[in-house]
């Protein structure tokens, strides 16, 4: 399973959503983004999921970072990448319980996702992998 995120940046601040009550991995964070289906880019995809989300358009860069992870409650392993990604307009929530602009430093407070960690972690210490 592919799966793609946006790494969102204004004025220094990283845009972050918290996974809805009720959902799988309930209340923990995550960057912006979702599955791949077969038919789609790694980029389109995001470009859709960015508008299911958020509302938004959206111009993916370069990618990032990529790692593999595999959650016990999932079958497949997973492969994630990480787009430095603008958008056009403000963002609205229409997928999470809440959407925030996080200074880096303040990322490893947030409960994220597993297999975000390592990319948050180095994210929080100021670096952009790729770089």
């Amino acid at each position: 399973m592919q799966v793609v995120a946006a790494v969102i940046e204004r004025e220094g601040r990283l845009l972050v959503g918290q996974r809805r009550r009720g959902d799988r991995f309930a209340l923990q964070w995550e960057f912006p983004g979702g599955k791949v289906s077969e038919t789609e880019t790694l980029e389109r995809a995001l470009e859709r999921e960015l508008g299911e989300e958020l509302g938004v358009r959206a111009q993916v860069g370069r990618e990032l970072y990529r790692t593999r992870h595999r959650y016990r409650e999932m079958s497949d392993e997973l492969v994630l990448v990480f787009f430095a990604t603008r958008i056009e307009g403000q963002p609205v929530n229409l997928a999470f319980e809440r959407i925030e602009w996080v200074e880096r430093e303040r990322l490893g407070s947030l409960d994220f996702l597993p297999a975000d960690r390592e990319f948050v972690a180095r994210l929080a210490k100021g670096e952009w992998p790729g770089e």
